[in-house]
């Protein structure tokens, strides 16, 4: 073989080996979890390290971040860690045994659910129900000076108020009880002076958690005078109208029958002429 071809192969063999040689001892260590043991309390403590955050501690001691927080109650929204800081990530029951060893037991975290408590919200609106129909048009406003109540039906609750007209014509026109328990609620309501009710001033409403009720109810002016029966006094009109007429038609009858029967009778007669104021047969 050529000395050069052979030294030439040789350099090149030197740099193969190089280039495996250099990534192999350039690649990082990869870091191992902790081996974390747990305090005489049972108490398992990790210690925040540089570059970490709440899913990678979680990860590494094998629990999720929810449990995290709720081990760890003062972490912030965000979750923020502080190098060094001390994070609990389990809890060690120790049980003692008679021959006084103790045998570490691993107690699962349980997360205990909260019983859902909330409250509702009832509004209620007196309108000037001017047409009568017993149902809220836009055109009919609010009226104030109404009293209402309203009562849960085991005695757990019972509030008054007055209703009032809003200077914002654009909101709610009504008035609201908020921050009520749910349950069967009675609603009554006392219509001011010189009103009228076009509706039943009293309801039965049931209500649960988180809801919000609106619940209307209509009134009229005393000075509106509602007439049920207009059918029958647009009848007698036309009647009594047409009475005229009927009578100067009756009339005309009447005499066309009178100068019949004076036709007929002197059809009967013997003809006669009259000259002179004298009669001639």
């Amino acid at each position: 073989m050529n000395s050069k071809r052979f030294f030439l192969l040789l350099i090149l063999a030197g740099l193969f080996l190089l280039g495996l040689w250099l990534p192999a001892g350039a690649a990082p260590q990869m870091q191992q979890p902790p081996t974390l043991t747990p305090g005489a309390d049972g108490r398992t403590i990790y210690i925040v390290q540089a570059g970490d955050n709440c899913t990678r501690v979680a990860f590494l001691n094998g629990i999720s971040v929810d449990q995290l927080r709720q081990l760890n109650s003062k972490l912030d929204e965000n979750c923020t860690l502080i190098e060094g800081q001390e994070l609990l990530v389990g809890i060690i029951a120790v049980v003692e045994t008679p021959t006084a060893l103790v045998s570490p037991t691993v107690s699962p975290f349980t997360a205990t659910p909260t019983p859902l408590i909330g409250t509702t919200e009832v509004c209620i609106l007196l309108f000037n129900d001017a047409n009568g129909n017993a149902l809220r048009e836009e055109t009919e406003p609010a009226v104030a000076g109404g009293a209402v109540s309203l009562t849960e039906n085991n005695g757990e609750y019972s509030a008054q108020l007055d209703t009032v007209i809003p200077a914002d014509p654009t909101v709610y026109q009504g008035i609201c009880f908020s921050n009520i328990p749910e349950g069967k609620y009675t609603i009554s309501m006392a219509a001011p002076d010189n009103y009228n009710p076009t509706m039943e001033l009293e309801y039965v409403l049931d209500v649960k958690a988180g809801d919000r009720a609106f619940v209307d109810f209509g009134i009229q002016s005393k000075d509106i005078v509602v007439d049920t029966s207009n059918q029958e006094p647009e009848s007698t009109t036309t009647t009594s109208g047409s009475s005229p007429l009927f009578g100067i038609i009756g009339g005309l009858l009447l005499l066309g029958g009178v100068g019949l029967g004076y036709y007929a009778w002197r059809s009967g007669r013997p003809e006669t002429k009259l000259s002179g104021g004298i009669l001639k047969k």
